[in-house]
C-alpha cells in the first residue's frame, strides 16, 4: 500500500515538482542566472548602452553569450532593445521599468551581504579547518 503524504502548505502536495512548491524558484531562474545580475546592474548603473559599451561595463562575458542573455531579458520584459535605422545601424539596450522594479531586491541583498558576507567567510574558515 502507498505511503500517502499530508497536503503541503497552500495545498500543494508532495509530488509537486520544486518550482510549484517553491514560488521564488521562478525568479531565481529569471534573475540570478550567471550574467543576468551584472547585466541589469550595469544598465541600471549605467543607463542606456550600445552593445560595445555593455560589453565592456560588464567584463568578462563573451560577446555571444551577452548576445544570448539579452535576447533573454528582453523576452522576459527585463531589457528594452532599441533598434536606429540609421547608416550604420545602431542598437542601444536599457533597463525596462519591469528591471528597474528589482532594485528593491538587490539592494536588500546589497545590504544582506555588507551585513553577513564577513560570517560566511568565518564560517567557511571554521569548517575547512575542522575537516581538512
Amino acid at each position: 500500500m502507498a505511503t500517502q503524504h499530508p497536503p503541503a502548505p497552500h495545498g500543494n502536495t508532495a509530488d509537486d515538482a520544486p518550482a510549484q512548491v517553491c514560488p521564488v524558484t521562478p525568479v531565481l531562474d529569471i534573475v540570478f542566472s550567471r550574467w543576468t545580475t551584472p547585466i541589469l546592474w550595469t544598465l541600471n548603473h549605467y543607463g542606456r548602452q550600445r552593445f560595445v559599451e555593455l560589453n565592456r561595463n560588464v567584463g568578462t562575458i563573451t560577446a555571444k553569450v551577452l548576445t544570448q542573455r539579452l535576447r533573454q531579458l528582453e523576452r522576459d520584459g527585463l531589457v528594452v532593445r532599441t533598434y536606429h535605422p540609421e547608416v550604420p545601424p545602431r542598437v542601444e539596450y536599457e533597463i525596462s521599468e519591469l528591471g528597474l522594479s528589482l532594485a528593491p531586491l538587490f539592494a536588500a541583498l546589497t545590504t544582506w551581504s555588507e551585513e553577513h558576507l564577513p560570517e560566511v567567510e568565518r564560517a567557511r574558515t571554521a569548517f575547512d579547518t575542522a575537516n581538512p
